[in-house]
């Protein structure tokens, strides 16, 4: 082996080879420091007094599936510009690592198509070193996402386990990029982004969220120009749980035996869309058949469909009028649960009609939760908290694929 090769193969500079031998399937070079090298690792300065050296031992790039590892003494050096006594510096290797920067590489490009342990594995380390290759290398490119050009962005909880534990995640919707996670959910959990915001002045234009009092009282508080543009699937949503109570209450209502048996066992059916209706079922007939018995949930059910066309309207001249058709019918319905539905949208108009100045919803970041979930479920969860948060902001580049 030549001191060529150890440059070209391993990116190995300043040392020669000396020797190489074989211990428990691993090929070890043994390497000799080149002293026209040696630079002080503070300040680069030549001017140095050599005073013994160090044996280490650094893993480096695996030739096939057999590891390599590099041993050479490390000079420790008398640095005359500083005047402090330290190693010299290692062009091929971080200071205090096992491993090489070719090694770290390597690893990371795995890493993008297996597991952890998969990595681990293959490369003759233990799982904590992967681990730590990777939480360095998300937390220099993903710790502090750049907010200066954000102009759209979304915000939604999380829930990542049990005892009702949140993550607050905000979505840059042109990007996808998430560019804030935090701990808990309501007003609180965004203030370390408010001030991160404030800092990097930008302007942001629209803001997509449910209809969360905290949420609202939060951005009227920090995003004063911004608009409030209300998520069309969290308000059909909230309707659908209404719709839900609504049924349950009649049910129970029911004196009649055979009024019980045709109301039972709908809900489903009216929580789907018409066109989702499984006709192998007979859904529709007996979707229809419950409508027929029960003029409330019928008007119900049909007001709810109704209230869908609200976000395919031509313009928001269209829209408002439409919304202004649909809550004058569902006050004459004669229905509560109609009239309170009413009140909360006559409540949230201005943000619901503002889905016509600004085309934003929730539903990117929604993608973006389902695979939070897909990616704490691989991992069987995350003890580090830290390593989860960084994991989340680098969702974006990710990419799934069945393997093997």
């Amino acid at each position: 082996m030549s001191t060529s090769l150890l440059y070209h193969g391993f990116g190995v500079v300043g040392y020669k080879y000396v020797n190489t031998r074989y211990d428990k399937g691993a090929v070890i070079f043994t390497l000799n420091v080149n002293p026209l090298h040696l630079r002080c690792s503070a300040c680069g300065s030549r001017k140095l007094m050599r005073r013994g050296t160090v044996d280490r031992c650094f893993h480096s790039l695996p030739i096939g599936r057999k590891a390599v590892k590099l041993e050479l003494p490390v000079q420790r050096v008398y640095c005359l510009s500083c005047g402090l006594l330290r190693q010299a510096k290692l062009g091929f290797a971080k200071p205090r690592r096992s491993y090489t920067k070719a090694f770290e590489r390597y690893a990371l490009e795995l890493s993008k198509c297996m597991t952890i342990k998969d990595t681990a594995r293959h490369l003759g380390v233990g799982w904590d070193v992967i681990k730590d290759i990777q939480k360095r290398y998300l937390k220099k490119r993903f710790s502090k996402p750049r907010l200066r050009h954000l102009s759209h962005i979304a915000i939604d909880e999380i829930s990542i386990g049990k005892g009702h534990r949140y993550l607050t995640v905000v979505l840059n919707l042109y990007s996808g990029a998430v560019v804030f996670v935090g701990k808990g959910k309501g007003a609180d959990a965004l203030v370390p982004f408010w001030k991160r915001l404030r800092s990097s002045r930008a302007k942001i234009k629209a803001v997509a969220i449910d209809m969360s009092p905290a949420y609202i009282k939060a951005l009227k508080s920090n995003l004063r120009k911004s608009a409030i543009v209300f998520d069309h699937f969290h308000i059909i949503k909230l309707f659908n749980e209404k719709l839900s109570k609504l049924r349950r209450k009649l049910y129970h209502d029911i004196k009649d035996t055979q009024g019980k048996r045709v109301i039972k066992g709908t809900r489903w059916l009216l929580l789907k869309n018409p066109e989702n209706l499984d006709p192998a079922r007979n859904e529709a007939q007996r979707l229809q058949q419950a409508l027929e018995f029960n003029k409330p949930l019928a008007a119900a059910y049909y007001m709810k469909e109704e209230l869908r066309q609200l976000w395919k309207q031509a313009d928001k001249e269209r829209a408002e009028a439409f919304l202004n058709s649909w809550i004058a019918r569902a006050k004459a319905s004669g229905c509560s649960m109609l009239k309170r539905f009413a009140k909360t949208l006559i409540k949230h108009k201005e943000g619901i009609l503002a889905y016509y100045d600004y085309r934003i919803s929730t539903g990117p970041l929604e993608g973006t939760n389902n695979k939070i979930k897909t990616l704490q479920k691989q991992a069987y969860g995350y003890r580090d908290s830290e390593f989860f948060t960084l994991k989340i902001m680098a969702l974006h580049e990710t990419k799934y694929a069945l393997v093997g």
